[in-house]
């Protein structure tokens, strides 16, 4: 198995080694953005819903407790909401705003990058395509012994169909990714967004409560 692999990678050429570098690249990028992702998700409607109860009960202080176990997006932007609860609804809504442009940037951090990637993969495949094909045509042209021509077609083949096939590999792979982590990353930034809109409706709610 090993030696299948490294006769693949050889056949392919230098083009080989530049595309599997910036696969490498890609699924560390994968595997720190996982670690970070789960960070900062959390079970948010489950979370919020125990918000809601103790906001309701008017324990302010037990709600900001809750959230300081957590180092999730939500609980974070909530915690600082909470923290201006007795303060007017742009002065909450400012804590919000404030805290959520310091957990976004971290939830969609270096997710571009993968994109870049799968993107320079593929042409870095096409380019070896391309450098295998002409390697190919002039060991057609060339007078060289028939013997030997065979081969240097062949080896031109060879780069040719493998730096493709390995571009792709390292195309679609980090492709499936970036799209599975764009879109957890977005579901974050969305629950972000939908419950600190929900705790302004609760609060707004509650000092309507207080003022009648």
């Amino acid at each position: 198995m090993f030696e299948s692999i490294q006769n693949f990678i050889t056949q392919g050429g230098p083009f080989m080694y530049a595309i599997g570098l910036l696969w490498l690249i890609g699924l560390a990028i994968t595997f720190e953005r996982l670690i970070s992702l789960k960070k900062l998700d959390s079970n948010s409607s489950s979370f919020m819903n125990e918000i809601q109860k103790l906001v309701l009960s008017n324990k302010i202080k037990d709600a900001i407790q809750y959230c300081s176990g957590s180092v999730a997006a939500l609980p974070m932007v909530i915690k600082n909401a909470l923290k201006r609860a007795a303060q007017g609804p742009e002065q909450i809504q400012n804590a919000i705003d404030a805290t959520a442009l310091e957990v976004i940037p971290k939830a969609e951090k270096n997710l571009p990058y993968l994109g870049l990637i799968a993107n320079i993969s593929t042409l870095l495949g096409l380019l070896g395509t391309i450098f295998g094909l002409i390697a190919s045509f002039e060991s057609i042209s060339g007078d060289i012994d028939p013997t030997e021509k065979s081969k240097l077609l062949a080896s031109g083949i060879s780069q040719a169909m493998n730096t493709t096939a390995f571009g792709l590999i390292s195309a679609i792979s980090i492709m499936i990714f970036h799209s599975l982590l764009t879109s957890k990353s977005e579901r974050i930034i969305s629950n972000v967004d939908q419950y600190s809109v929900k705790l302004l409706d609760v609060l707004g709610t509650m000092k309507l409560v207080d003022k009648e």
